[in-house]
């Protein structure tokens, strides 16, 4: 069933009396009768994959083709992702937006080389460029997601122009509150307008489907995908876990422990090119992301969450993250024994992980447990609502206090 906006106090979800494969479709007629100037913002994964397709089609329904595409290469790529983007981007309705200029990307495998300059002049990169690509950075930014309003300002300065994305609440708790809390455009929650004196947004049609959904489309309509999700199917992958970017990345480095065993090329080529890539391919899953243990010659989470600063990190970044951690200390202090485990856990996550742009602790201060400390010192908690999300109060609480 298709799945409304969720209830804003309590995140119930209200499904409506269709599919999301129609509401989908429902959303794109939308956009399009909205916006002249329509792009999509294509990364070769399962969810750009579904909202290309479904775009495509209302695109010829509209006489909107050839449809814009845009891929900014982020140089570390599956080479499987490269070849389905050149399948895709040679197609006939689409219109090939292949970006491949100097860029700088975060780099989680390494506290001394925090960066990949991709695509930078001098550099060995780890292909050749493609030979109709854009390949000269004249959008004002060196920084991977702000390409993408840029690129809207560049071609279309100054007329109303959208970009359509795949990005989904199912993915995380950060995700689902902003694709379900604020108005973008109209009455439309799933979107952001991210330079409110321009006219142009970012939409992300398939925001309530799940996975489960996005493969059933692909499937039942017999459309390419990218082939790597099936080497992540035979690897064991858990389906949620499956995911394609650029493989440094804090979000997306786990591949890095299967990355050898199914594309060898391309790790022989990832670990000439940056460094920390071999090193972290040495260590354990529970060594770079997840110390659920507290090891034993630690009396506590902070204080090992502390030694990890004074030793991993280079000066530069433990200033960072000590006063990232400071703030944090203050602002959650108050916060019941789960929910300082909670915190200590996501930092020390954030730290063995080299987070620097603190994507975890967004994702932590989005949880509803979080959201709801924060009502409650607010004076503005809502006592109807699953009190299991009440776990983060201090003992003795009151709703007022």
């Amino acid at each position: 069933m298709g799945r409304g906006i969720p209830n804003q106090e309590n995140m119930s979800t209200i499904y409506l009396n269709k599919s999301v494969y129609e509401a989908g479709l429902e959303r794109m007629r939308w956009l399009f009768d909205e916006f002249e100037n329509v792009s999509v913002c294509f990364s070769g994964g399962k969810d750009s994959t579904v909202t290309l397709e479904l775009a495509l089609q209302v695109a010829k329904e509209r006489g909107r083709l050839p449809l814009p595409v845009v891929f900014v290469d982020q140089e570390a790529e599956w080479n499987s992702v490269i070849e389905y983007v050149r399948r895709t981007m040679s197609r006939e309705e689409i219109e090939p937006h292949w970006i491949q200029c100097p860029i700088r990307l975060f780099n989680a495998t390494s506290s001394t080389e925090s960066w990949l300059h991709c695509w930078a002049e001098g550099e060995d990169w780890m292909r050749d460029k493609e030979p109709d690509s854009i390949q000269v950075n004249d959008f004002g930014t060196d920084r991977f997601h702000d390409i993408f309003p840029a690129y809207l300002q560049k071609f279309w300065p100054d007329q109303k122009a959208i970009m359509l994305a795949g990005v989904r609440c199912e993915e995380s708790p950060n995700r689902r509150t902003g694709l379900t809390h604020n108005t973008t455009y109209k009455w439309v929650t799933w979107g952001k307008h991210p330079i409110k004196k321009r006219e142009h947004y970012t939409f992300y049609p398939l925001y309530d489907w799940t996975w489960r959904d996005i493969w059933k489309s692909i499937h039942d309509n017999k459309w390419d995908y990218c082939k790597v999700y099936d080497e992540f199917y035979r690897y064991g992958i858990s389906p949620m876990q499956m995911r394609v970017s650029n493989l440094h990345h804090e979000t997306a480095v786990h591949q890095l422990f299967y990355l050898q065993e199914i594309e060898g090329e391309t790790w022989d080529k990832l670990t000439q090119r940056l460094s920390g890539i071999n090193q972290a391919r040495h260590l354990t899953k529970s060594d770079m992301f997840q110390v659920k243990k507290l090891p034993f010659m630690f009396s506590s989470r902070k204080d090992y969450r502390d030694y990890l600063v004074k030793h991993l990190l280079v000066p530069e970044q433990a200033k960072l993250f000590n006063s990232k951690f400071a703030a944090m200390d203050i602002k959650w202090g108050g916060m019941s024994n789960a929910g300082l485990v909670a915190m200590y856990r996501s930092q020390i996550n954030c730290v063995l992980s080299n987070d620097f742009e603190f994507t975890k602790m967004d994702n932590f201060e989005s949880r509803a447990q979080v959201v709801n400390y924060r009502k409650w010192k607010a004076g503005k908690l809502d006592l109807s609502i699953d009190r299991s999300l009440f776990n983060y109060l201090p003992e003795g609480w009151d709703a007022t206090s």
